[in-house]
């Protein structure tokens, strides 16, 4: 396998940090729907799915219990395109990160 030149590595890197989601629009975690039941007898919730869907975001701590925290309809697709960005921002790190490494592995400059 022919390796990739330097000079394309550093285009590549230039490339993917103009394509980072804004750091004020990323956000952590996971969403979970849920459905529940109101208790109140003859609701139509007690043989069905429940109320819902209501939303939640769930980030996780290492040695901790997740955090849960309602997410309002109003901004629900803002969240979830705070979750995308997140991802991708994770995915373009890693790839930059690649890169960084592979030039130090040359004893390029970084």
């Amino acid at each position: 396998m022919r390796e990739t030149p330097t000079p394309a590595l550093r285009q590549r890197r230039r490339q993917l940090v103009e394509q980072l989601p804004p750091q004020e629009a990323i956000l952590r975690g996971s969403l979970i729907e849920r459905y529940k039941r109101c208790g109140k007898p003859g609701c139509q919730c007690a043989s069905g799915r429940g109320h819902g869907p209501k939303y939640y975001l769930s980030v996780s701590h290492p040695g901790a219990r997740p955090l849960m925290d309602y997410v309002p309809q109003a901004v629900l697709e803002q969240v979830r395109t705070y979750l995308a960005n997140y991802q991708r921002l994770r995915a373009l790190l890693e790839e930059i990160c690649a890169i960084n490494s592979e030039l130090l592995r040359r004893r390029e400059p970084l």
